[in-house]
């Protein structure tokens, strides 16, 4: 069972410090904010779990696998709320590029729900 737990550990090792890699180069690559906080939030929290994962292949020792739970469920919990809030400031500091939304449903519900067309008419 230790060699199954072992290859297991190191899948899970690699393939999480790949999406982290990969949302480090996408927050330097990317043009704006909103993509921005994509790469930070996406792959970043599925690559920690991955990691989390497999340290605790490795460890699996009640008090190790509590702590590591309580690792993901805190970075679960804040990552999403965080990006929220990262947006909504960017959105209202207006430093979102607008020529990439193909959607601005925030727009939409500041003029109050009207269709974007009336007010050019």
């Amino acid at each position: 069972m230790t060699g199954v737990a072992d290859v297991l550990s190191a899948v899970c090792l690699i393939t999480g410090a790949l999406l982290s890699l990969i949302a480090a180069i996408g927050l330097v690559r990317f043009p704006d904010v909103l993509s921005r906080m994509h790469a930070a939030t996406k792959p970043q929290v599925l690559g920690l779990l991955l990691i989390l994962a497999g340290i605790g292949f490795r460890l699996r020792t009640g008090a190790d696998i509590t702590t590591l739970l309580l690792i993901a469920v805190f970075q679960l919990a804040t990552a999403p709320v965080a990006a929220h809030m990262v947006g909504r400031a960017a959105y209202r500091s207006e430093l979102v590029r607008r020529d990439l939304l193909l959607l601005d449903e925030a727009a939409e519900a500041a003029d109050g729900g009207r269709d974007p067309a009336a007010r050019l008419g």
